[in-house]
């Protein structure tokens, strides 16, 4: 596989991951209720976000209701806000700054600047999978340790939501993306460094001979 084409497969991973990431941040199922009593039948399901929370009723039914005050809100509840918020702005950079520098594009000439650009993308890429983990990571220490805590009662325990999969998922892409755009960069600028060596044009003496120094 050629560079421009792992180039290509990283730009792509890379948007994946950024889509993931603003899905997950949208999505308000970061914990869900769970279903530890032993009548399972229960009338309603509780899902917690980012942005709201949703309880969906046995028949079918959601509702949901967006938090009312930002400064009221826990922790890592402001901390995934505000750090889900500048991976998707970190993302979009990202995207901008590596199609200016890509091997198929040609907004720059070619050379060691248009590689240092694509490096750059690739590296803010690599650091949104990053910034995204904290605030997974900090969400699902929470629910274990609720969920293993005796003195949590069993109605307010809950269990990891689809988003954090996602979420985490989005990271993998993320990461494994800028990782591709980097080193195919890193490849390509020292395959390009090797100077070019020209040999001047032998030319033939007065008597019809090839000079012996054209041979040294």
């Amino acid at each position: 596989m050629t560079s421009a084409a792992v180039e290509i497969l990283g730009l792509g991973l890379g948007i994946l991951g950024w889509v993931g990431v603003i899905l997950a941040c949208g999505l308000p199922m970061w914990q869900v209720s769970a279903f530890i009593d032993v009548n399972i039948v229960v009338a309603q399901t509780i899902w917690e976000g980012l942005w709201m929370n949703c309880v969906v009723q046995s028949t079918g039914q959601m509702q949901c209701k967006v938090y009312d005050s930002i400064l009221a809100l826990r922790p890592e509840v402001q901390a995934g806000r505000a750090l889900t918020v500048i991976v998707a702005l970190l993302g979009l950079v990202a995207l901008m700054v590596t199609v200016v520098g890509a091997q198929c594009t040609n907004c720059i000439r070619p050379g060691k600047m248009k590689s240092r650009i694509v490096i750059a993308g690739g590296t803010i890429y690599i650091l949104c999978g990053i910034l995204v983990l904290v605030p997974l990571c900090w969400f699902a220490n929470i629910v274990i340790s609720d969920f293993y805590d005796p003195s949590v009662p069993p109605s307010q325990k809950r269990e990891m939501g689809a988003a954090l999969y996602i979420g985490w998922a989005a990271t993998a892409l993320l990461l494994f993306g800028g990782c591709l755009i980097c080193c195919c960069s890193c490849s390509q600028r020292d395959e390009t460094s090797f100077p070019v060596k020209y040999s001047a044009p032998r030319r033939p003496t007065s008597n019809g001979e090839y000079d012996k120094k054209n041979y040294v």
